[in-house]
């Protein structure tokens, strides 16, 4: 196996998984799919529509207030993914790679990112409310919480900066 885990960075890792979750879920094809083709009244299209939460756009019939914040939404959803996998000392103080502590710093740090992701562009909103800021950063952090297990299982087996 020519790229395994030997290679494999656990930032490097999340931040991949992140980006493509981001690109793939949150592209205006599957949001559109998942609003008309699954139940939000059933898990499986809860957690499906879910996906679609760092929606990105580039539709000339929103404003661009509206576009702007959505896709800075997902590029911070990513960026931050990066830097929190870095802050994170779960992967850094394991002794093995593969641990427990990879996947949930990996999951955890997509918590941190969704939520604070959502925090910051809220304040790019016409109307920014503090209200408005918590209530975006709580959706993030459920989005981190119920999809970032995904980044968690990418972190694992992967080596901690230099060796």
């Amino acid at each position: 196996m020519a790229l395994g885990n030997r290679y494999k960075s656990a930032p490097g890792a999340g931040t991949l998984a992140a980006l493509i979750l981001v690109l793939v879920f949150g592209s205006p094809w599957y949001a559109e799919w998942a609003s008309e083709n699954t139940n939000p009244d059933t898990a499986g299209g809860w957690w499906l529509r879910l996906l679609a939460w760092p929606r990105w756009s580039f539709d000339s019939s929103d404003s661009l207030r509206d576009i702007l914040v959505g896709d800075l939404k997902a590029i911070l959803l990513v960026l931050l993914t990066l830097l929190f996998l870095f802050l994170l000392p779960g992967s850094q103080l394991a002794r093995a790679r593969g641990t427990i502590s990879q996947f949930f710093a990996g999951w955890a740090s997509y918590i941190f990112a969704g939520g604070f992701a959502a925090l910051l562009t809220t304040l790019f909103l016409a109307n920014p409310s503090l209200l408005g800021a918590f209530q975006a950063a709580g959706n993030g952090a459920a989005y981190g919480l119920f999809v970032g297990w995904i980044v968690g299982f990418a972190t694992l087996g992967g080596y901690r900066g230099t060796r």
